[in-house]
């Protein structure tokens, strides 16, 4: 093995490890997931870097960069933040691999990937835009009265919805929404109140305030004394 081999060896697991240790696992933090991006990288490297050397090494590189791609995606469900992730340890395993190029355009080519990804995937990019899935207490079947009410209940501004179960028997609805979040309540979640709490009160017209003594506690919330029967 030469040293330009364990140079792009080196190379790519210095790019894996600052795109799962450095990104993924602070942000995401799902420990399947990080053993099939290490797993697939490396796996990725080793049969580029045996396939190098035969002419035919790029077209089969590119043939198992789909086929694993495919298998992969197909075998579970995650999220498209997630997939982003593992396309892009595919990516920097397969540059690794094909030895076709010089060492420092595939070191500048594995940091594009890592820092697209850590600017696209940053939770300061677009922090308002939210996306959940809601189940609803009422049955909902006009577009605009479910858009109406989905924007009274989340304080925020609907991008996209979509119906995914409407049931009439049981009067809900499940609907998946996007978002966005508004200025104002964003900001009143993100400080905590410091007006104090509403008095309540103990009886009518009687407010509650902190007693000193026992004599200052209203006479309904005082405690009954047994006395002895005659």
């Amino acid at each position: 093995m030469s040293l330009t081999t364990l140079a792009h060896i080196g190379v790519d697991l210095i790019s894996l490890a600052v795109l799962v240790g450095a990104l993924y696992l602070p942000r995401h933090g799902r420990k399947d997931l990080l053993a099939a991006y290490v797993g697939v990288n490396v796996g990725v490297l080793a049969v580029t870097l045996l396939l190098s050397s035969a002419s035919v090494g790029a077209g089969l590189g590119l043939g198992l960069f789909g086929v694993l791609s495919i298998i992969r995606l197909r075998s579970a469900e995650i999220s498209q933040g997630e997939i982003a992730y593992f396309f892009a340890a595919l990516a920097i395993g397969l540059l690794g691999g094909i030895q076709t190029a010089s060492l420092p355009l595939v070191a500048m080519l594995m940091g594009l990937i890592v820092v697209a990804l850590a600017v696209v995937d940053s939770p300061r990019l677009l922090p308002r835009h939210q996306h959940q899935v809601i189940m609803l207490d009422r049955a909902l079947a006009d577009e605009a009265a479910l858009r109406s009410h989905l924007e009274n209940l989340l304080g925020a501004q609907v991008r996209s919805m979509e119906v995914q179960r409407l049931d009439l028997v049981n009067d809900t609805t499940v609907v998946d929404v996007r978002y966005k979040v508004l200025t104002s309540r964003a900001a009143s979640a993100a400080t905590p109140s410091l007006c104090a709490p509403s008095a309540t009160t103990a009886t009518a017209g009687e407010p509650w305030t902190t007693p000193t003594r026992l004599t200052d506690v209203p006479r309904s919330y005082q405690p009954r004394t047994a006395h002895p029967a005659a």
